[in-house]
């Protein structure tokens, strides 16, 4: 982790540790909700990275340092958007909660080289105790920012000590203000970019459904099925987060809609399970044990919902079936070796 004790931040995660009230550094310089609420749309739209307070939050300067390099094109793509992905593998998003707003910028910039790969990493702060979780209870989960204890407490703390809550706020908070930079990327020529873009907009506060309403129009003209299934998925993300009952119904229909594409079926299948608590449907459990062959359930590794949701020797479509439709199957033999290839 390098020097990151010595960053200002540690003194308010050891303070936390020691028993002073979260509440009393709310606003502050070290709460990076506020941070990301006060750069202003001139520092973001003219990448002026020296406005941010990178230094308040751990690693900050070396997140500052990797965008510099991506925006001008001065160091290869992994220097720039894998510095943020590492660190949210590494659960230490605050400083890298400070690039949502450049990254979602060079993705929307049709010029930039690297605007696919800063896409994929744009809402990797915006997702906690992701990787590897399959259950139905948990895949699609998200919580609304609601009492700064209960947001703190549902996410703990990141390997810093710094409130993983807060991080994950203040990166959907930052998704939500580009809501209008990223709907247009729902239409972009490139595949990956088209499911990358729903995959951010899924994390976006949505209470007026208007993002939703944005992934059915798309999904009406969309030709792609793992697009599509991206679509739907992205639909059913937002609906975990505010729930709706109609589109819970609609989801419902594309799994069971036999007209719909394997990979819409599969998706929508998912999707249902992680919104309701009813128990698994015969023809669902059907559906799926039909539809979800190997040769489709590596193809769908493209949907970074099922990439995520991948474990070791298992792809996430299978992965999602044992957890979601037969929770007592044990784990593969192989679970154990993480570089064993997806199944």
């Amino acid at each position: 982790m390098g020097g990151w004790r010595t960053d200002p931040t540690f003194a308010m995660c050891r303070a936390l540790v020691d028993g002073a009230e979260l509440s009393s550094f709310v606003g502050g310089p070290f709460d990076v909700r506020a941070a990301v609420a006060a750069i202003r749309p001139e520092a973001k739209d003219g990448f002026l990275l020296d406005q941010v307070p990178w230094e308040h939050f751990p690693r900050g300067e070396h997140v500052r340092e990797a965008i510099r390099l991506l925006y001008t094109h001065d160091s290869p793509v992994r220097s720039g958007t894998g510095v943020v992905d590492g660190m949210c593998a590494n659960d230490m998003r605050a400083a890298a909660v400070l690039a949502v707003p450049f990254l979602i910028r060079i993705a929307a910039d049709t010029r930039h080289p690297y605007r696919a790969d800063a896409l994929a990493e744009a809402s990797a702060p915006a997702r906690a105790r992701y990787f590897g979780v399959a259950s139905r209870d948990e895949l699609l989960l998200h919580r609304s920012d609601t009492q700064d204890g209960d947001l703190y407490d549902d996410y703990g703390v990141e390997a810093t000590g710094y409130p993983a809550g807060w991080s994950v706020a203040a990166a959907r908070d930052a998704i939500t203000a580009d809501i209008a930079r990223l709907e247009p990327l729902l239409s972009d020529p490139d595949p990956s970019i088209r499911i990358d873009a729903a995959y951010t907009l899924a994390t976006a506060a949505d209470l007026d459904h208007a993002v939703r309403s944005s992934f059915r129009a798309r999904l009406a003209a969309e030709q792609d099925p793992i697009v599509c299934a991206a679509l739907v998925l992205a639909t059913a993300e937002a609906t975990r987060t505010h729930p709706h009952s109609p589109t819970i119904a609609w989801i419902r229909e594309r799994w069971w809609d036999r007209a719909q594409a394997p990979e819409v079926r599969l998706a929508a299948a998912v999707g249902w399970l992680c919104l309701t608590e009813e128990p698994v449907p015969d023809d669902l459990r059907a559906a799926v044990d039909d539809l979800a062959t190997d040769e489709r359930a590596h193809a769908m590794e493209a949907l970074p919902w099922m990439a995520a949701a991948s474990g070791s020797g298992e792809t996430g479509l299978r992965h999602c079936v044992r957890k979601m439709l037969y929770p007592d199957q044990p784990d593969p033999e192989d679970c154990d070796d993480p570089w064993a290839p997806p199944r």
